[in-house]
């Protein structure tokens, strides 16, 4: 009996830890400004943003910009978690104005999708509407996201208007485009998991949808640029997803640079003990976001 009463105790004590850290105010950093809790979404929804503004920008400045995707199965996680402010942090502190959206989540209860994209792609037309009064060059928006974020953010660079998912509104004339993506650890074939929540149904029911909410189905010739980052000790997401977006994006005659990181495990940013990825990352940015502006928008 008292064993158990110690195992329940330890439990108890575990939850109750768990439980504060959720309930723990974020913790931004002092050099870099943060506008909270901005409405992108029509009126009616609860999900928010936080958009983070480099030290010292001029006033006139017309800067990219960068959408990054929280992940957490599609089921849960949020736009201010601690990985979310350190790469969003990095990306402001090195001249990109960075937009860390939450979106529709389906707690592993319901159907979320098209919904989590839609409200991904509207964030990329948000910061286009927007442009003149954040300092946005509307013509150098990329995205970046990890896990499930990786997957939709993958899915907003991939897909075009002619696959249909593109959101009828709000901002129906903007462009989704996006210049270039940074794909860490997400999911290239949503059919290797067999039972999806946020599609509603088992693999089994439904291929065809499983097939259309798959990134490797979308690549072309002409696809934005990818940098692809996933770690060998990722037991959450296999490592060979990201091999084989890398694979697809190579047989398409398309440009992705595939780096995995030893020993690395789900979840990294930016720093992982393993290896400092900002130099990498940052001169990816560079030369695709920074120095690549679309054109025919």
């Amino acid at each position: 009996m008292r064993k158990i009463f110690l195992c329940l105790t330890v439990a108890l004590s575990v939850h109750v830890a768990i439980a504060a850290e959720t309930k723990a105010p974020p913790v931004f950093p002092k050099d870099v400004r943060v506008e909270r809790d901005v409405a992108y979404l029509p009126a009616g929804r609860e999900e928010k943003a936080d958009l983070y503004f480099p030290p010292n920008t001029p006033k006139d400045a017309k800067l990219p910009a960068i959408l990054w995707i929280h992940g957490g199965g599609w089921n849960n996680g949020a736009r201010d978690g601690r990985r979310e402010i350190a790469v969003c942090s990095t990306l402001a502190r090195n001249g990109y104005i960075t937009m860390s959206i939450d979106y529709k989540l389906a707690y592993g209860k319901y159907e979320v999708w098209p919904t989590n994209l839609w409200d991904c792609k509207t964030a990329v037309r948000w910061l286009r509407a927007n442009a003149d009064r954040l300092g946005i060059d509307p013509k150098r928006i990329g995205v970046a996201g990890g896990s499930a974020g990786g997957h939709l953010a993958a899915m907003v660079a991939l897909t075009t208007l002619a696959d249909g998912l593109d959101p009828a509104e709000p901002y129906g004339n903007v462009s989704c485009a996006v210049n270039c993506c940074v794909d860490m650890y997400g999911i290239a074939d949503v059919g290797t998991f067999h039972e999806a929540k946020m599609l509603g149904k088992t693999f089994e029911e439904a291929p065809k949808l499983y097939q259309a909410a798959s990134p490797v189905t979308y690549v072309r010739s002409n696809s934005p640029p990818f940098l692809i980052l996933c770690g060998t000790a990722d037991n959450v997401v296999n490592p060979e997803q990201s091999k084989l977006l890398a694979k697809t994006f190579k047989d398409a005659g398309a440009q992705a640079q595939l780096v995995v990181i030893p020993g690395a495990p789900h979840s990294f940013d930016f720093e992982p003990k393993q290896r400092d990825l900002r130099p990498l990352v940052l001169e990816f940015l560079e030369k695709n976001l920074k120095n690549n502006p679309l054109s025919g928008l």
